[in-house]
Parts: C-alpha cells; sequence; structure tokens
C-alpha cells in the first residue's frame, strides 16, 4: 500500500475512533505445537493456514512484529491490522507514516516506536525448556532481546489441559557441565534438561516474569504474554513429554552458523546467575498490585490491577467495569487492549469479548488506544446488568504509573 494511502486510512481511523483504532484478530501458527482450543477460535479453522503449518494456537496483539515461522511464513503473519469499514492497514505501516500521533512526543524521543506487544499462547501440550535471548546475544544475528511475561486470565482458562506446570531455570547446584551434557545427548531421545530444573504449579490470576537468558518450558494455561517486540528463541529440550522430538535446528535457530555445534558459545545464552537462582520464585512471580485505591474505585464502578510491572520493557493492566456502570479511565501513555469478558462501549466503538471466532473474521475485542486519547480519558460503559466488563491493556516501556517490584 502506498505511503499516501496509508495515511489517509490512518488519519481516517483516527478521527472516526477519536484516537482509538480497531484491530483485526491476528493468528499465528507454530509447527510444534498443538492447539489447546480455548482462543475461542472455531474448531474447523484451527488448521486454517493447512496442516503444514501447524495448529493454531496464538493470538497476537498490537502487533507490529513479524512471526519468524521458517519459509512459508506468510509476509504479513504475526502483523496487526487497523480496521476500517470493511478496509484495513497494517498498524506497523500506520505507526511509521503517524508515530507521533500514536505514541506521543516523548515515547517517541525515548524508544523511537512502539516496541512491544502482547498475545494469547494456548497449547495443549508443555513447550520445551528454551530460552530468549539478551540484546547483545540477539545482535550477533541482527535481531533484538527478547523479555515477556507471563498472566493467565481467568476467562481463558476453563480447563487446564495436560500440564498446568511450568519448569523455570535450572536448580542450584547444578554445573555448566552437566548443562553441556543435556545438549550434547541431543539425538539419544530425551536429553533430560528438565531433571536439572525445577516445576512451578501454575496459579490463574497471576503471573510471571521472564528476563532473557533464563530457560523455562511453559505449562499447558492459555497464557497472556507481553513481550519485546522480537520473536528470537534457542530450544534446549529434545522431547516434549514423550511424544515430539524437537530438531536440533530449533536449538540454533537464532545462532551464527559458525557457533551451532559450540557448547561453550550456547552455554553464553543463558543469564546462568539468574537461573540458578535460590530464590527465583521470589524475584519472578507477579501478584496482582491495586492501580490505584481499591475502595474509591468501585466506589466509581471500576477496579483497576497492575498484572505485570516492575519491568523496564513493558507493563499491563487489567481493568474490570462493574455491572451497569460507565467510567472513564486516563492513562499516561498509549496502549494496546483486549477485551476477555463482558460487553458495552468503548469510546465510540461497541466491545464484546467474543464466544466464537471464525479465521478471518472481524471481532469487537481489540483496540489501540493513542497517547492523546489515553490522556483525555476513553469512557468506557459496561452493558450488562450482571457481568463485568474486563479488559486487559499492554503498555510501552516507560508508563510512569508502574509500580516496581519490591
Amino acid at each position: 500500500m502506498a505511503n499516501a494511502q496509508v495515511k489517509q486510512l490512518t488519519e481516517q481511523a483516527l478521527e472516526q475512533g477519536a484516537g482509538v483504532v480497531r484491530l483485526t484478530p491476528t493468528w499465528v501458527p507454530r509447527s510444534f505445537c498443538v492447539p489447546g482450543r480455548r482462543l475461542r477460535l472455531h474448531p474447523n479453522d484451527l488448521y486454517a493456514l493447512g496442516a503444514q503449518r501447524g495448529g493454531i494456537d496464538e493470538r497476537w496483539f498490537s502487533s507490529t512484529t513479524k512471526a519468524d515461522n521458517g519459509p512459508l511464513t506468510a509476509p504479513d503473519e504475526g502483523l496487526s491490522y487497523i480496521y476500517l469499514d470493511g478496509q484495513k492497514v497494517l498498524l506497523v505501516e500506520a505507526m511509521e507514516e503517524m508515530t507521533v500521533e500514536f505514541l506521543g512526543q516523548d515515547q517517541v524521543d525515548r524508544y523511537g516506536r512502539w516496541m512491544m506487544y502482547s498475545k494469547f499462547f494456548d497449547n495443549m501440550y508443555p513447550l520445551p525448556h528454551h530460552l530468549h535471548h539478551s540484546d547483545e546475544m540477539a545482535a550477533k544475528v541482527g535481531r533484538v532481546g527478547k523479555p515477556e511475561a507471563y498472566y493467565y486470565p481467568p476467562q481463558y482458562n476453563f480447563a487446564n489441559d495436560t500440564f498446568p506446570y511450568t519448569f523455570f531455570g535450572i536448580e542450584p547446584g547444578t554445573s555448566k557441565d552437566q548443562v553441556i551434557d543435556c545438549l550434547k545427548r541431543w539425538n539419544e531421545g530425551d536429553n533430560q534438561i528438565l531433571s536439572l530444573s525445577k516445576a512451578y504449579r501454575l496459579q490463574v490470576g497471576t503471573g510471571w516474569d521472564v528476563p532473557p537468558g533464563i530457560l523455562h518450558a511453559p505449562g499447558t494455561y492459555c497464557t497472556y504474554e507481553p513481550q519485546r517486540a522480537s520473536d528470537v528463541f534457542s530450544m534446549w529440550q529434545s522431547l516434549i513429554a514423550d511424544y515430539q522430538l524437537v530438531d536440533w535446528s530449533m536449538v540454533v535457530k537464532d545462532v551464527p552458523p559458525e557457533n551451532h555445534h559450540d557448547f561453550d558459545y550456547l552455554l553464553s545464552l543463558l543469564d546462568w546467575e539468574a537461573n540458578v537462582d535460590p530464590h527465583f520464585r521470589d524475584n519472578h512471580f507477579l501478584s496482582p498490585r491495586p492501580a490505584g485505591e481499591p475502595d474509591a474505585q468501585r466506589a466509581e464502578g471500576y477496579q483497576e490491577k497492575w498484572i505485570v510491572y516492575g519491568n523496564d520493557a513493558f507493563s499491563a493492566k487489567e481493568l474490570t467495569v462493574l455491572p451497569g456502570r460507565t467510567v472513564t479511565i486516563h492513562d499516561p501513555v498509549a496502549y494496546g487492549l483486549i477485551c476477555v469478558q463482558g460487553y458495552g462501549r468503548f469510546g465510540k466503538f461497541a466491545m464484546s469479548s467474543p464466544s466464537l471466532i471464525r479465521y478471518g473474521e472481524m471481532t469487537e475485542d481489540e483496540f489501540f488506544v493513542t497517547c492523546s486519547a489515553a490522556n483525555s480519558g476513553v469512557q468506557i460503559t459496561n452493558l450488562s446488568s450482571t457481568e463485568p466488563l474486563v479488559i486487559l491493556k499492554h503498555f510501552n516501556p516507560g508508563n510512569p504509573d508502574m509500580p516496581q517490584r519490591s
């Protein structure tokens, strides 16, 4: 699409929504995953992109990041679109044309662009123990690092699926040679990397902070994941749940070719001290924190909590508008959002959390709020007399209201 057309459609969308734009659902398949069937995508559409691409087990939000899914990846895979009266324009192109209008001058001066996205990850089986690169290690292959965080929304976790536990890090006292030995046993079936780690029982309504360089094998809760705008990883487990072998290419996907069998180099991808931290839970578990005074908020008709915080790459909140109430919510910076429960009005738009979505169909549950609209305040109405309206909001780095971890 030509730049002039991108700008014209973007200006129309911003004017129509008074600084709020509506986004289309963005579905992403993974060849190494089995859909957990909780994304509200129609069962007939779980393999809508073809069985060779794998099942759809991710939905990406406010994404200006292209998915890295191998040679069959579509040119716009993973990218969000702004929807306007049957037309659409890529969010990344719209932001490139009107960066200040979306993010505000302060965010542009500090960060230059929208640096994060969020997603729902929904898998039937646990993922292999893997890590995401730091900026330093990702730069060696022309990429950027990827911190991420997890939150387990109750609305998308009516079923636990097969393994509601996540392995994090490496048990204190483990030697580096023990980890290298696991990598050397890659073609012997199960390389036993999980025997060096510890599993934590997942809890609905809580989450985890996962910086780069930390090994983690996510369990089978449907997970809301704010993260850096990157898709780098290295998988370190050769056999998943005794059913799926992982090819060595998944270990070295983002490793320079000359280091594909350099075990010392692979070990350097780890933040070793963070992995063997004896207080790992204390330093990474996320319990929601009130975003304001709870009683005062409830009297005004809403409740807001920080669900991802203390992170210099992104943050996230959960907003609940009580039944039958109308509120105006102000934020200091732009944000993306997904509605996970209820229905009502969000600014000038109808808002509803769908029960079932066909692939390619539009929804009323995802939006992006520009800095000016967030500063001015968005009026939100819950049109149900019984059910709360629940929204998850994801922010770029630099939200001045974000609390730090104590």
